[in-house]
C-alpha cells in the first residue's frame, strides 16, 4: 500500500495541473484574452543601464540607483492633478485702491495737491443713507449735460473700487484717479464706494467730491454701472485740451 495521501490517479492529476501552472495561462482559451499574459517583461540588463549612467556621468549615481533604474524603465509618470500648473494672467485690469494708494504715496505729487485741501469732519457731518441717490451740480454746469450724466450717456474712462478701504486709503486712492483723469484728459471716471451698513465711505465720497473745484458734477451711477453703490463724476475739462 502507498503511503501517500493520493491515489496514483490524482498524483497524475496534479503533476498535470502543475505542467500548466508553470506554463503560464492559455491566451487561445475564450477567456484568455482577459488573463494576464505569460511573457516575462522585458527589462535592460544592467550593462545597459550603466551604460546610460556613463553618458549622464554623474558621480552620484550608484549601483542602488541602477537597480532602480532597471525597475522604473518602461514607467510612465502619471499626471498629479492635485498640483496648479502656473498660469500666466496677462488681463490688463483697472488699478485697485490699493495700487492707486502705493503709486500716489511714491509720486507724492498732484494727488497730494488734490487731497490736501479735503475735509474728512466735513464729509462725515453730512452722513447719506446706504441706498440714497446722490446727486450735486456746480451752478455754471448746463442742466443738459448733467441730465446726460444721470442717464449714464456720457462715457466713463477709468474706475477704482474702495470696498474695504480705510478712509485714508480711500481719499488717497479716489484723488490719485481723479489727478490720474486730469493727465489722460478724461472727464468722467467711477468710484465704486458700496454701500455697507453705515455708508461711510459713500457718505466720505459725497463730501470730498463737493469740495473739489475740479468736480463739476457727480451722481449715482446707472444700476448696470453699480447704481447706488457708485457714483459717476464729471471733471473739467483741463486747459488746452481739445474739444
Amino acid at each position: 500500500m502507498s503511503n501517500s495521501l493520493f491515489s496514483k490517479e490524482m498524483q497524475d492529476q496534479l503533476k498535470e495541473l502543475k505542467g500548466q501552472l508553470s506554463k503560464g495561462r492559455d491566451t487561445n482559451s475564450p477567456e484568455g484574452e482577459n488573463q494576464k499574459p505569460t511573457e516575462p517583461v522585458s527589462l535592460p540588463t544592467q550593462k545597459q543601464v550603466k551604460k546610460t549612467v556613463k553618458q549622464l556621468d554623474s558621480e552620484h549615481i550608484d549601483d542602488d540607483k541602477v537597480l532602480f533604474m532597471q525597475a522604473m524603465h518602461g514607467v510612465t509618470q502619471l499626471e498629479d492633478k492635485n498640483v496648479r500648473s502656473p498660469v500666466t494672467n496677462t488681463r490688463a485690469g483697472k488699478p485697485d485702491a490699493t495700487t492707486l494708494s502705493k503709486r500716489a504715496a511714491a509720486q507724492g505729487s498732484e494727488s497730494g495737491d488734490l487731497s490736501a485741501g479735503l475735509s474728512d469732519m466735513q464729509a462725515l457731518l453730512n452722513p447719506v443713507a446706504s441706498e440714497a441717490y446722490l446727486s450735486y451740480k456746480q451752478p455754471t454746469l448746463q442742466n443738459k449735460i448733467f441730465d446726460q450724466l444721470k442717464k449714464g450717456k456720457l462715457r466713463w474712462y477709468d474706475a477704482v473700487d474702495i470696498h474695504g478701504c480705510t478712509i485714508e486709503e480711500a481719499r488717497t486712492a479716489m484723488t490719485q484717479l481723479l489727478s490720474q483723469a486730469k493727465a489722460n484728459n478724461e472727464t468722467v471716471v467711477k468710484i465704486v464706494h458700496g454701500k455697507g451698513s453705515e455708508a461711510v465711505l459713500k457718505t466720505c465720497v459725497n463730501g470730498w467730491l463737493r469740495q473739489l473745484p475740479e468736480v463739476l458734477a457727480f451722481c449715482s451711477a446707472s444700476p448696470k454701472d453699480g447704481g447706488n453703490g457708485a457714483v459717476l463724476v464729471l471733471l473739467k475739462k483741463p486747459k488746452g485740451a481739445s474739444e
